[in-house]
């Protein structure tokens, strides 16, 4: 398996893996990319370039306002008729999938990659994905974190930190993120 491989199955990965150059390989690509994305004040050669940077052309009922920050782009799935606002941030190597109708507020971080807590293994990398279910908004400078599901129509609070799944038709807030109350 890949290095992309061993991370997506659970595996924690040091700074002095063989492979782990790979990932700065990818990541320059995306950065050359992103320098062109961030310089564009147009709507469709912002989506143009994300779809470049993801390997899956937008649709084209997706907006995306610049600037807009990914590390590697190749583990990021965006559906239909999204908005993303200006100055969010995708940490996407364990995987992010964003479904159709979702919309996230300014300053957005959604963060897939952490660190063991024992600092003799820190510099290693782990991964887990993040999916925003169909319908839901994340609020403005929230941030999610590896391995959260926020479902089908919740609401994430603005400055909210979610470190546990948020069920669906809820809305949540605080640091860290609690349900406050059910939708409907």
């Amino acid at each position: 398996m890949n290095i992309f491989e061993r991370l997506h199955s659970g595996e924690t990965v040091p700074m002095n893996d063989p492979e782990y150059s790979r990932i700065f390989e990818v990541a320059s690509r995306t950065m050359k990319l992103s320098a062109e994305l961030n310089r564009s004040a147009d709507i469709k050669e912002i989506r143009q370039l994300i779809g470049d940077i993801i390997g899956t052309p937008l649709d084209e009922s997706t907006t995306v306002l610049a600037p807009f920050h990914i590390n590697l782009g190749i583990f990021t799935r965006i559906g239909k008729n999204i908005f993303i606002n200006h100055d969010c941030t995708f940490l996407d190597i364990g995987g992010i999938s964003i479904e159709d109708d979702v919309l996230i507020g300014p300053k957005v971080s959604l963060i897939t990659e952490s660190h063991p807590l024992n600092p003799s293994g820190r510099k290693a990398l782990m991964v887990k994905p993040i999916v925003i279910k169909r319908n839901a908004w994340i609020g403005a400078g929230a941030t999610i974190l590896p391995g959260v599901i926020v479902g089908e129509n919740a609401v994430v609070a603005a400055g909210a930190v979610v470190n546990k799944d948020v069920p669906n038709n809820t809305v949540v807030g605080g640091v860290p993120a609690n349900v406050i109350k059910t939708i409907g």
